[in-house]
């Protein structure tokens, strides 16, 4: 229970649940693309993917002086079926409003 509350808690600030949509396609993104697509401070979006590690979500590697982070392929399959329901009625309302 307190997992999901994590998961949730994290997810409920707008910034860090449009870094886990840009997360979820399961590629590796750098903060600095992270930083520009969402456009956010460096290190603001360090901090909100802090949380987002935290809570077990994303996992990152270092690359130089570059952050990357992408989906964590761990997580447990019943967080990934909430946040895959978040995300799927998160679009479905984009879809709606853009009909």
């Amino acid at each position: 229970m307190d997992s999901t509350l994590t998961l949730l808690s994290a997810l409920a600030e707008p910034t860090r649940l449009a870094a886990v949509r840009l997360l979820w396609d399961g590629r590796e993104h750098c903060v600095c693309e992270l930083v520009r697509v969402l456009g956010v401070t460096q290190s603001r979006m360090s901090r909100h993917m802090a949380v987002l590690k935290q809570a077990g979500m994303v996992i990152d590697r270092r690359d130089a002086q570059w952050v990357r982070y992408r989906r964590n392929p761990e997580l447990p399959a019943e967080q990934a079926t909430i946040i895959d329901a978040v995300l799927n009625s998160l679009n479905a309302s984009s879809d709606r409003r853009a009909a």
